[in-house]
């Protein structure tokens, strides 16, 4: 399933030292905090996000960052995304699905077979649970080092 993204934006892997990034995440952490208890926030900071598993990406136009997400490896074959943020400012305008797709066709690209996530169950995550499960994504037992949590919801795609 592919979707069209306006021309002028622009996937761009790394940049985690950019100011704009570093805000988005911190954004990101925040909010994971406010709607997660401490146990069930599983967002990673920027030193997780710099792991040699981890590729991360931002989205930009011009000079206007519109989101991020990140995939990290497990295992031969088996990945996770993360960090799946899109700025404010750009909320409804596909920025997340763009990013989903990019991640999707790379994952692919990288020979990954099984393609997992986490995100919160509750009623505010609700358009992250359409969009993936939109893009294939089917709701499965935890995975990795995950425990069944009732603040958790997981994703799984085959690819």
């Amino acid at each position: 399933m592919s979707t069209s993204r306006p021309s002028d934006w622009q996937i761009k892997t790394g940049l985690l030292d950019n100011p704009q990034v570093l805000a988005l995440l911190e954004a990101h952490l925040k909010g994971m905090q406010a709607a997660s208890p401490p146990e069930s926030t599983h967002a990673l900071d920027v030193s997780g996000l710099k792991e040699a598993t981890v590729t991360f990406w931002s989205l930009w136009s011009d000079q206007n960052l519109l989101g991020c997400g990140a995939l990290k490896q497990h295992s031969e074959g088996m990945a996770e995304i993360k960090s799946m943020k899109t700025h404010d400012a750009h909320l409804r305008k596909g920025v997340a699905e763009a990013m989903l797709v990019h991640i999707l066709q790379f994952a692919k690209q990288q020979g990954i077979k099984a393609l997992y996530l986490e995100t919160g169950s509750m009623a505010s995550f609700r358009a992250a649970h359409r969009l993936y499960q939109k893009h294939g994504f089917e709701i499965c037992d935890p995975f990795a080092d995950y425990v069944l949590d009732p603040n958790s919801l997981f994703f799984r795609r085959m690819l």
